[in-house]
């Protein structure tokens, strides 16, 4: 196989967005109603919307919605998050509010593979850790949170916490295997060459 050109993502660093609270599911991420668009573009202004705004567009209390997380872009999380339909809209909107990664206890296994086809870690700690770093930086959001997908760590200053996603996604993420489609792409030679061998695609035209 050709060396990957997708860049590979052995960790990043940003800072922490705490939002508390287990099963929060995709159509709160992203209410159906915006989901009737052609592209993903414009997304990131929904995310979240009916827990962010009142129906004449004044600003609820939100974590989203805070100046002191403005910018913020690892999205701290509770259990099962993005449970619900199986909408790609959600990390998708997610994205394009600006978060770039996300940790929390646990996740809905669709919504953590769109996240993966995104480039975006979903990450998994303990819930006890998790609080603990919820609270760091609920007191200070300029902390800067570092994720290493290879040592499967998080470091904030000089705590860190174990973290896990599965094998196959930490895989993809460090080996720049992540976008499928461009793995696909860039094979596209390979491709062809294997398929001339298979009995049932002989003279088959394609351009």
């Amino acid at each position: 196989m050709a060396q990957s050109i997708v860049q590979p993502i052995t960790s990043l660093s940003g800072r922490g967005l705490p939002l508390p609270g287990d099963d929060i599911d995709t159509d709160r991420i992203i209410p159906a109603r915006f989901m009737r668009c052609v592209t993903f573009e414009g997304l990131g202004e929904h995310a979240f919307h009916d827990e962010r705004f009142e129906s004449d567009g004044t600003q609820k209390q939100h974590p989203l919605n805070e100046p002191k997380f403005k910018g913020n872009d690892i999205l701290l999380v509770g259990g099962n998050f993005g449970c619900g339909s199986s909408r790609e809209h959600a990390p998708q909107a997610l994205r394009r509010f600006g978060i770039r990664a996300l940790i929390g206890i646990s996740f809905a296994d669709i919504f953590a593979g769109n996240c993966v086809a995104m480039g975006i870690p979903a990450v998994s700690a303990d819930s006890s850790e998790l609080a603990s770093l919820m609270a760091m930086v609920e007191q200070d959001p300029s902390m800067e949170i570092t994720i290493d997908l290879e040592e499967q760590k998080a470091t904030v200053g000089e705590k860190s916490i174990p973290i896990s996603l599965p094998e196959p996604y930490r895989i993809a993420f460090t080996q720049g295997l992540w976008d499928t489609t461009s793995v696909l792409l860039q094979n596209k030679e390979q491709i062809e060459k294997t398929a001339a061998t298979l009995p049932y695609t002989s003279g088959f035209a394609h351009t």
